[in-house]
């Protein structure tokens, strides 16, 4: 008799949960679960319960016996857990909204997991992710960590080299997402294809074949995605097409998120412009939230709504609770996520992490080789990682001037006087949920800093 297994999801509030439950639902019957636990904090207690009311319905309409707590307490929810998800977000969204809004303020990319955002959101969720560490080491030393916190390959990253743990694996919807929409393109279904992943979170690229005739198609799906009109990946990222030519050339498909540093004008150009109009991302899924869980409030609702999909996570169960599953049941699935290269990358440290297609079984994933890199990408990529690994040294140390270095690393940050200016307005933003950096922090307002962006000074004004 397969053994039933409790699951502890921390960010349980978060609008994405029915997603999970629904993932874990349909595959009830390879991993059978006990009981599920959300946690979150008292910020977030408010939608914790709506969404863990959802979620209770959600498995009693499956006809499933299982039960879903709620609990502010984190060491009460992890005691002997056998699997544990992260999908929290530090500061809630009135964070993102300045992450976005500063660097925009200044003409640069304002972006949840690119450029400057991306790197105060490290620095704000790597503490936070080391603590659980530390209380799984305590309270459930055998649990596997499945991280869809993001930046997903950054604190995964954190897990293993300062965290000291192992078990831990990275996840995100945008592999998956290439898996539904690009075998269509060539008249194949998804089963027809083999996918070959290699890269880091948010900057992978992947090969396709055709698992029949052993073929490279990778060449006629790019022909295919660069033709006018086709958009395929996350609904989050703006639908600038890929020149074709560079495509081609490098032999790879790049994920979505490349549009951010190979179409970055473009992507710019209309990232201002919502910033000047409607409002950033973070800014509109405020508003897609607020619908969800108005609908997520309806008694009778049982079942994910369509409307998920808008908020740009979709597939998310299919990355994590198959994942789960996989090292559950030992199925030997091949996932893409991220984990310890290993090989994979001969271009990158085997020690680092990196986001690759691994064969996941009960002992974790074994990453697959991808192979060197074309010397574009292989220069993109190790520059990438040195920024990674400087971002996640200094959320761990507190040291100023390696966050600066690592501004001055990453490509969406222009070096210079402005690029200094937004990181130490992103700090006076987020100063309570930034201890480490406690005496910079002090020397920044002491030299008279201020917020430029009126809504992101009037949050943190607000405290918020």
């Amino acid at each position: 008799m397969k053994k039933k297994v409790k699951i502890v999801t921390i960010g349980g509030g978060s609008s994405y949960t029915p997603e999970l439950m629904e993932g874990f639902i349909k595959r009830y019957e390879e991993m059978p679960v006990k009981e599920i636990w959300l946690v979150d904090i008292p910020d977030g207690e408010k939608k914790m319960r709506i969404v863990g009311e959802m979620a209770q319905r959600q498995w009693d309409a499956s006809g499933y016996d299982v039960k879903v707590h709620m609990t502010l307490n984190r060491r009460e929810a992890l005691k002997d857990a056998y699997f544990v998800t992260t999908q929290f977000r530090v500061g809630l969204l009135n964070a993102r909204v300045k992450d976005e809004r500063i660097p925009l303020s200044y003409g640069q990319l304002g972006q949840e997991t690119n450029g400057a955002g991306g790197m105060f959101k490290a620095f704000r969720t790597i503490p936070v992710i080391l603590d659980i560490v530390e209380d799984m080491k305590e309270l459930c030393p055998d649990a596997w960590l499945i991280n869809f916190t993001n930046p997903s390959g950054m604190v995964t990253e954190a897990v293993v080299r300062y965290g000291h743990w192992d078990k831990v694996v990275g996840l995100c919807n945008v592999p998956v997402k290439s898996l539904f929409d690009e075998p269509p393109l060539v008249g194949l279904d998804q089963q027809d294809c083999l996918f070959k992943f290699g890269g880091l979170n948010h900057f992978h690229f992947h090969r396709v074949y055709n698992k029949h005739t052993g073929k490279e198609i990778t060449q006629d799906i790019i022909e295919a995605m660069t033709k006018p009109g086709v958009h395929i990946g996350p609904a989050n990222v703006f639908n600038v097409p890929f020149y074709r030519e560079q495509l081609q050339s490098m032999g790879m498909i790049p994920c979505s998120y490349h549009r951010y540093y190979f179409r970055e004008q473009e992507m710019m150009n209309h990232l201002i412009e919502e910033y000047q109009t409607i409002g950033t991302r973070a800014e509109q899924v405020k508003e897609i939230e607020e619908k969800l869980f108005e609908l997520y409030k309806d008694p009778h609702l049982d079942h994910k709504p369509e409307e998920l999909a808008k908020r740009g996570g979709a597939h998310y169960s299919d990355a994590a609770c198959e994942t789960i599953v996989s090292i559950y049941a030992n199925k030997n699935t091949t996932i893409v996520l991220s984990t310890k290269n290993n090989g994979a990358l001969p271009d990158l440290p085997n020690d680092c992490v990196v986001e690759v297609s691994a064969i996941v079984g009960s002992s974790g994933p074994q990453t697959l080789t991808f192979g060197p890199m074309p010397m574009a990408n292989k220069g993109w990529l190790q520059a990438m990682k040195a920024m990674e690994l400087c971002v996640c040294e200094a959320a761990v140390t507190g040291d100023y001037g390696l966050a600066l270095e690592a501004f001055t690393l990453n490509p969406q940050t222009t070096s210079g006087a402005d690029c200094k200016e937004i990181m130490d307005e992103l700090f006076i933003a987020h100063e309570k949920y930034l201890p480490q950096f406690k005496d910079a922090i002090e020397k920044i307002k002491a030299s008279g800093v201020t917020i430029k962006d009126d809504k992101a000074r009037a949050l943190t004004e607000a405290g918020l």
